[in-house]
């Protein structure tokens, strides 16, 4: 065996431990095997003996592992720069390029005014073989350029539909039930197609979160009824389908009494549809009389706008409750009753003027059920209409865009057709 000097000059020898080990097993395989009755670790004792002996083992285990020390040097000597030459040079990169280091400015949003369109020509006919260049738009008198153009038919679409169920809709909600049901059972695509439910009547309740489903559409359709007319001022009435959310309005001295139409557009637009993207539209069925909301007429039509959102409203008017001046207040095209909300009301509302202001600045179109254009009919031309849809877009070239609304002006090249397009949208930092 080794010395204790021996092994301490082993051990220092640039590898410490697993070098000693691998010195005091070299000789094992340079010899040839020994009997199985010998222990290995005693090779060393039986064929060195004496000083001479150990250190002309050294000598040989220095000569053989020489090679492998410069080798390991050598290497080291390689990579050590290799460790620090992203050090040594990275001043010189950030000296070279002094804005490598500086982030981009996140605030600076490009802002993308959408505007879908819709073009028939003077005999109300649809046109759906235009291109780009055949529209000319402004923004507030100035000439924009057109940067996106597409026919949204293969875009997804979400569909919200706000049906009145106040005591002036109670004769015509059963066909307003069917006839709806039946729209968006044609219109939804699946998976990439959705709808929800909103009623409306003395409180706006979502009956329907948005959904591809066509079972939960139709459950929440049969959930559709008018309040009863009890006279109380605490409960709420009996028969009231839904769970889903509500917003109150303003009530009165009858259970059932108040249409809270405003409310119910502000809330389809600035809740559920603001979040979506593609096309958007919302189709209103009411007698168009609003009572006691707590949003303004321009408030919800704002909402829609902000949104993105055509709405197509449906005049549908229960002709004997109008002829009698209805109950308690709640519709009639506005025979009785005045607005408790937070905004001041007219006395005898205009519920067709109302429908159609609503359809025009948001990009929709007003129609109005009879014996003739019965609501069947209405929803086929709607559904014609949505199919045929152009969308443009286009980035304002005023970079310093003043905050609020901007209106827009869509015309064609050719004079006569007319264009179907929002009013303007609003512009938000």
């Amino acid at each position: 065996m080794f010395s204790s000097q021996d092994s301490r000059f082993l051990a220092g020898v640039n590898g410490g431990f697993p070098f000693f080990i691998f010195f005091h097993f070299l000789p094992i395989t340079c010899r040839r095997p020994q009997k199985a009755s010998r222990a290995p670790m005693r090779i060393y004792s039986r064929h060195h003996h004496g000083k001479a002996a150990r250190w002309t083992f050294l000598s040989r285990a220095i000569i053989l592992m020489a090679p492998l020390f410069l080798a390991g040097g050598l290497l080291r000597s390689q990579q050590q720069p290799g460790k620090d030459q992203p050090t040594a040079q990275q001043p010189s990169q950030q000296a070279s390029n002094p804005q490598s280091n500086q982030k981009p400015d996140l605030t600076v949003r490009v802002k993308v005014v959408n505007v879908p369109a819709t073009v028939r020509d003077k005999h109300g006919q649809l046109i759906s073989t235009l291109a780009k260049d055949d529209f000319v738009l402004e923004e507030d008198g100035r000439p924009q350029q057109v940067h996106y153009f597409a026919h949204d038919t293969d875009l997804p679409l979400t569909l919200g539909l706000l049906v009145d169920t106040s005591l002036s809709q109670r004769r015509v909600l059963e066909q307003e039930r069917h006839a709806s049901y039946t729209f968006l059972d044609q219109m939804l695509r699946q998976p990439k197609d959705a709808a929800f439910l909103i009623h409306f009547d003395h409180e706006v309740e979502l009956l329907q979160d948005l959904t591809s489903s066509r079972e939960k559409l139709q459950a929440a359709f049969q959930a559709l009824q008018t309040p009863q007319f009890t006279q109380t001022s605490g409960s709420s009435p009996s028969g009231q389908g839904g769970g889903g959310r509500r917003r109150g309005g303003g009530g009165g001295d009858f259970q059932g009494r108040g249409t809270l139409l405003y409310d119910s557009v502000f809330l389809a637009s600035d809740e559920l549809m603001k979040k979506q993207e593609g096309r958007k539209a919302v189709l209103i069925l009411s007698d168009g009389v609003d009572r006691h909301s707590k949003e303004s007429l321009d408030n919800a039509i704002a909402s829609a706008q902000r949104s993105d959102t055509v709405v197509y409203s449906i005049l549908f008017a229960d002709e004997e409750h109008e002829h009698y001046g209805g109950f308690g207040g709640g519709g009639g095209m506005g025979r009785h009753g005045g607005g408790r909300g937070r905004y001041p009301q007219e006395s005898r509302p205009d519920g067709k003027k109302i429908l159609e202001r609503i359809a025009k600045e948001t990009g929709g179109r007003f129609f109005e059920v009879s014996k003739k254009q019965t609501v069947e009919k209405i929803y086929e031309s709607i559904a014609e209409e949505l199919r045929n849809q152009y969308s443009l877009g286009y980035t304002p070239d005023r970079a310093d865009l003043v905050e609020g609304y901007h209106k827009i002006h869509l015309t064609t090249k050719q004079k006569d057709l007319v264009v179907q397009a929002r009013d303007g949208y609003y512009a938000e930092r």
